[in-house]
């Protein structure tokens, strides 16, 4: 089935929904999700968690990178991330719910795919890029609310990684 393509929808970036792994270049959301579930099936006894966070940059158009780590507690892990251009936005307030709707958007087909694999009770988070300093923090609960009122855990500064560190590499 072919799927709509739309502006922001987190499986289109810069080449038709390619994400990019480091290690392994870039790479369909389906490939992506098979390297997932590969690295899981090396240790299939390991605790595992899927992190999805997003970041922006300004330029002549706002980059906004989306990652997906799959971490192997205590043992490493491997990631995965694609980029988006989208027109200026008028606030940081729309740059905020953008990104988290980047993230709850690429979550949910995570998610989704996680359960047709007999994945279902792994974890998803969602790392905001907000915090208690600085001008995100009014916005803390309303974005935490979108997350967890869609079902998965939401981390914020300084625990949000996958979008101040990893994302936040790749938005330049």
């Amino acid at each position: 089935m072919q799927r709509a393509v739309f502006e922001g929808d987190p499986t289109q970036a810069d080449n038709e929904g390619i994400f990019i792994s480091p290690t392994d270049g870039p790479m369909p959301f389906d490939s992506m999700f098979g390297h997932i579930i590969g690295f899981m099936e090396e240790d299939p006894e390991a605790d595992y968690s899927i992190i999805v966070g997003t970041d922006s940059h300004l330029g002549n158009r706002i980059c906004f990178v989306s990652a997906v780590i799959v971490h192997r507690t205590g043992k490493g892990a491997r990631y995965y991330y694609q980029r988006q251009y989208h027109r200026k936005l008028s606030s940081l307030r729309q740059k905020i719910f953008y990104e988290t709707s980047l993230s709850l958007q690429l979550a949910g087909l995570l998610a989704g795919r996680l359960a047709e694999n007999g994945h279902a009770d792994l974890n998803v988070e969602i790392h905001l890029d907000v915090g208690q300093q600085g001008k995100t923090r009014e916005m803390i609960r309303e974005v935490v609310g979108m997350v967890t009122g869609s079902g998965f855990d939401a981390k914020i500064k300084p625990d949000s990684y996958g979008a101040s560190n990893v994302a936040d590499r790749h938005t330049k």
